[in-house]
């Protein structure tokens, strides 16, 4: 009985262990790091440059965009982890990144919303 799991082949360690392939790290550190530094310099000047009053919907709109930011710091965070090597943990990386730019698309829309309705 045991003669018999010896002789069978065992799994070669590459088709185990997939990676993902060169260049698909750096380039999505490079596109988080991209967005977040539009999204800190855009909240930056439209939270405490530009005129104008803050209300409820400019609040909104703040809260949104820091929730933006903060799903693309928790993106940056999985991608600079060694486990993003993992094609399952990769796409999971993605996909933070990926709603955090719906956020942010979001805050930004409430963000001019309110900057129009303000003039």
């Amino acid at each position: 009985m045991a003669d018999k799991h010896k002789n069978q082949p065992e799994p070669r360690l590459e088709q185990q262990r997939r990676v993902i392939p060169d260049g698909y790290r750096q380039g999505i550190i490079t596109a988080i790091t991209v967005l977040l530094s539009f999204s800190l310099a855009f909240f930056k000047f439209w939270g405490f440059e530009a005129p104008g009053q803050w209300g409820p919907r400019s609040i909104v709109a703040a809260v949104t965009l820091v929730v933006a930011v903060v799903l693309q710091i928790v993106a940056l965070v999985r991608s600079l982890r060694i486990e993003d090597n993992d094609p399952k943990e990769y796409r999971k990386t993605v996909i933070w990144f990926c709603a955090s730019a719906v956020v942010l698309l979001v805050g930004l829309s409430i963000a001019v919303v309110v900057f129009a309705l303000a003039q």
